[in-house]
């Protein structure tokens, strides 16, 4: 396949997942936290049931970069850290897998708001 199409099926796939966030915020009365709670569970839902993992090998970055992505390695980590350690292993693999994303999340966040001044909303 070429680079293209790859980034062109990247591009379509994430398109397609914010797209579902939009209407989600637009016509419906859900918060913002309780949409982001609903992708990161659809991941692990889907992983769970086998449709997430073809997604990912169709669209790459485009389906892993969304909250469905992070949903998708938590639950990756977790199915492969039962599989290996039990039912502790469970708990730990998800934790394992996500632990680089969770803490490049919190360095980020911490040094921007050193940088720029954080404003609460009125």
């Amino acid at each position: 396949m070429s680079s293209f199409t790859d980034y062109l099926l990247a591009f379509a796939i994430g398109g397609a997942i914010c797209v579902v966030g939009q209407l989600l915020m637009s016509l419906t009365r859900l918060t913002p936290a309780r949409i982001l709670v609903a992708f990161v569970t659809a991941g692990v839902i889907l992983t769970a049931i086998g449709l997430y993992k073809p997604l990912v090998d169709i669209g790459g970055a485009g389906a892993t970069v969304p909250l469905t992505g992070f949903g998708y390695s938590l639950a990756n980590g977790a199915i492969e850290g039962a599989m290996n350690e039990g039912l502790l292993g469970a708990v730990m693999g998800g934790v394992k897998a996500t632990a680089a994303g969770i803490s490049a999340a919190v360095f980020f966040g911490y040094l921007f708001a050193l940088i720029f001044t954080p404003k609460t909303k009125k």
